[in-house]
């Protein structure tokens, strides 16, 4: 396991960059943790996240996590949350995106970030964010005829009630690359 980069307090060069070229999209700019925080307009997500990968100044090129929350009590209930590292300035920032609406919906950055597929297909299986531009958005965790999404505030604490699955019983999730359950007695 690496170390994370000692702590930063303000580091001039982003915060100046973000407020040179989003000063309209920035909502809000804190640290938290030693990290650099920035809440943004989900309008901006991709420019800005693109932005700060390939211009020199910045060149956060890697994504080191995609992750969503619930906020119920907000106008803006759900947040898209992605942190960034620059290899080259050992930077790290951490990316806030408010989204209102039902289905909440952001564009994709997996034409930026390998690693956002996964991540983002976990936050709509689990919170029911919408990827627009998403290559293969489908549900990663739970099985395709899962109704809800089970990391928001309003899901059930107990869950929903499926019934029981005896061993072996494989739930008819209509996927090719579902994993195959065996028992003792179809072994051969």
């Amino acid at each position: 396991m690496f170390p994370a980069p000692p702590l930063q307090q303000r580091n001039p060069i982003v915060s100046d960059f973000i407020h040179r070229n989003f000063q309209y999209h920035l909502l809000e700019e804190y640290h938290s943790n030693g990290m650099l925080v920035f809440v943004m307009n989900k309008m901006c997500n991709f420019e800005l996240i693109q932005l700060l990968r390939d211009d020199s100044e910045t060149s956060y090129d890697m994504m080191l996590d995609l992750c969503g929350a619930d906020y119920p009590s907000r106008k803006e209930r759900f947040e898209v949350i992605v942190h960034l590292h620059s290899m080259k300035y050992q930077h790290r920032i951490r990316l806030r995106f408010p989204i209102d609406g039902e289905p909440p919906e952001i564009r994709s950055i997996t034409d930026l970030y390998c690693a956002a597929n996964w991540a983002e297909r976990e936050a709509y299986d689990l919170f029911g964010i919408r990827f627009i531009g998403h290559p293969n958005l489908k549900r990663i965790l739970n099985p395709d005829d899962f109704e809800g999404h089970p990391l928001r505030k309003d899901f059930p604490v107990k869950g929903l009630k499926r019934g029981h699955f005896p061993l072996g019983h494989v739930i008819n999730n209509k996927r090719n690359d579902a994993p195959k359950f065996y028992t003792e007695s179809n072994e051969e």
